[in-house]
């Protein structure tokens, strides 16, 4: 049976593993024939209440990058937990998931959506708050233009709700939880968003989210990542880390949550190379060779920051009062300013 690349590399490293990664199926994209699993791998402790970092990509099928870099930061992974005296002893404390294909029929036809003709991140229940680019944005006209929601008051996705599931399950009861979710297609620079997409407001926990940029900066002075709210680029309805925040806040779960986005910049790609741009995934994707291996490496340093940071929570994330107050003004100062006319 037809079936992925990256699923057949999930398969490989995931077997040899035995009790140190957990593996699941979370649901099946079923279509003409197709049956494609969508796979949940864990690694680290079973403790509900440990920390928790997610890694997601291929939500959207066209941008193929995203899941071939969550596969292959799972194969690193998967590597250091056999020998890496370090790594096991992390895993002890905290936990490490992986959905490297939320949308393999997407992945496998180059389809932006799923086979329902749905853009898994326009598919939630948020409305943005003010006017979103139009269509862009997310669009109920049809399934056969970009960006469509789904209809109106229909459930989710089953792709989107079997991330949605899965995220919320290991996240309940954590009192530090993060997740990256790996894309494609905006600008010249890679960059790390946060939410909101639904709004130009600063989030709830902004102040969080300044204390952490920080320690990467101090940690890595040099990297290359912009970071900033989406919104500061575009609104959109249907968000599902949005979705997923703020459900989180409502459940009043047992600590904070930062929900993160790398919108790696394919734009530098087809600078590079413009004849891409006439191929099927030219647009999103590195086409030669040699770029393609500069990406799949180029996240390894922020994965394995990602991993200290959220075994060591005393270094950022365990604020008193008057830290996160000053979090909270220094980020409004850095991002948001400009909504008060201020140039930051």
């Amino acid at each position: 049976m037809k079936t992925l690349e990256e699923i057949t590399e999930i398969e490989r490293l995931t077997a040899p593993l035995g009790t140190l990664a957990r593996t699941e199926v979370l649901a099946r994209a079923d279509e003409g024939g197709l049956s494609l699993p969508i796979y949940k791998v864990t690694f680290g402790t079973t403790d509900p209440a440990a920390p928790v970092l997610g890694l997601v990509g291929g939500v959207h099928g066209l941008e193929r990058i995203g899941a071939q870099v969550c596969v292959s930061l799972l194969n690193s992974l998967s590597q250091l937990v056999l020998w890496d005296r370090n790594t096991q002893s992390v895993l002890e404390k905290v936990r490490v998931f992986f959905i490297p294909t939320v949308n393999p029929w997407g992945i496998l036809t180059k389809h932006r959506c799923n086979p329902g003709g749905v853009d898994l991140m326009r598919n939630a229940p948020v409305e943005a708050l003010g006017k979103v680019p139009w269509m862009l944005g997310g669009q109920r006209y049809s399934r056969r233009l970009p960006w469509y929601r789904g209809e109106n008051g229909a459930p989710l996705q089953p792709e989107a709700q079997a991330l949605v599931s899965a995220v919320e399950k290991e996240i309940r009861h954590s009192p530090l939880s993060i997740t990256v979710d790996f894309h494609s297609g905006f600008g010249l620079q890679d960059r790390i968003w946060f939410p909101y997409a639904k709004t130009v407001e600063p989030y709830p926990d902004v102040g969080l989210m300044h204390s952490f940029t920080n320690l990467l900066e101090r940690t890595y002075p040099h990297h290359f990542y912009r970071i900033e709210p989406q919104a500061v680029n575009y609104t959109t309805h249907g968000d599902l880390w949005d979705y997923l925040y703020d459900r989180h806040l409502e459940a009043k779960a047992a600590g904070p949550y930062l929900p993160l986005a790398v919108e790696m910049g394919s734009w530098n790609w087809v600078k590079k190379n413009p004849f891409q741009f006439f191929s099927a995934d030219g647009s999103f994707n590195p086409v030669k060779r040699h770029r393609l291996r500069r990406v799949l490496r180029r996240h390894n340093t922020f994965f394995e920051f990602l991993l200290r940071a959220i075994s060591s929570p005393e270094a950022w994330a365990n604020l008193n009062e008057e830290q996160k107050m000053k979090h909270q003004e220094r980020a409004l100062q850095l991002w948001y300013a400009h909504l008060n006319g201020v140039t930051p």
